[in-house]
């Protein structure tokens, strides 16, 4: 059996500007490519960055055009990825804080968050959550920040089969140590590998902790990223056990 290479996707994003953020979310991904990574999680709302106040007006579908590029790598480069994104819907004017997935077979799928921050409710409606999905043999649940804090998330999650549990996140540097710890927590008892991709630069008046970081299903934390550079958490499991490892990321220009 070939390893498995999982990897969070930390990233800053600039606010509001889609296409510059899929342009650098592209070399993140051939980045993760080059480490042979098959699951790339990207933080919360990665493509818009965390910006409620523009969030109606930079509401996006799975048929936007511009996700075409994202669509192509995730087949060449056989991954699943998976970054964020508001969600509006085709027939209606609910709006969703969303993940993005693209499998590898050229299909996407959207996973919508369940449990919403306080004063999310103001312009966002509480998602569906999503499918679970198969990645090389493992089923994948999924997760966007607040819903980390239901402790049922997760359990429902492992109850369901799911080996990994990704979250993509905006988690402060007051809030790091504690939500960390319950990640952590959640993989030693649900025996789940659990990656958590966080924001490491100011968002939508947020300062980001970064430290985005990858736990075994034994609650062994594998690797942890920088505090404040855009960078790859990689971890890669061989029959030996799980290895984990950094890769900063220095963006060409667009």
């Amino acid at each position: 059996m070939s390893d498995l290479i999982i990897a969070a996707a930390q990233t800053g994003c600039l606010a509001g500007n889609i296409e510059l953020n899929l342009s650098r979310h592209a070399q993140v991904v051939e980045l993760a490519a080059a480490e042979g990574v098959a699951l790339l999680i990207f933080p919360e709302l990665s493509l818009t960055g965390y910006e409620p106040q523009l969030a109606r007006n930079l509401g996006i579908t799975l048929q936007d055009p511009r996700l075409e590029k994202l669509r192509v790598l995730a087949k060449t480069h056989n991954m699943t990825i998976v970054c964020g994104a508001p969600l509006c819907c085709n027939d209606g004017d609910a709006l969703y804080i969303g993940a993005i997935v693209f499998s590898p077979d050229g299909t996407l799928y959207s996973y919508t968050k369940q449990h919403l921050h306080g004063g999310e409710d103001l312009v966002f409606t509480p998602g569906q959550g999503g499918p679970q999905l198969s990645l090389r043999g493992k089923n994948l649940g999924l997760a966007i920040c607040a819903d980390i804090s239901e402790p049922g998330h997760p359990q429902h999650a492992a109850e369901q089969g799911a080996d990994i549990y990704a979250a993509g996140v905006l988690i402060s540097q007051a809030s790091y140590a504690k939500e960390s710890a319950m990640m952590q927590g959640y993989a030693e008892k649900h025996q789940m590998t659990i990656i958590m991709a966080n924001h490491c630069a100011p968002t939508g008046g947020w300062l980001p902790a970064g430290k985005s970081a990858i736990w075994s299903a034994t609650g062994e934390e594998i690797v942890t990223a920088p505090a404040s550079q855009d960078a790859l958490a990689i971890a890669r499991q061989t029959a030996e056990g799980w290895h984990g490892y950094v890769k900063l990321v220095t963006y060409q220009q667009a």
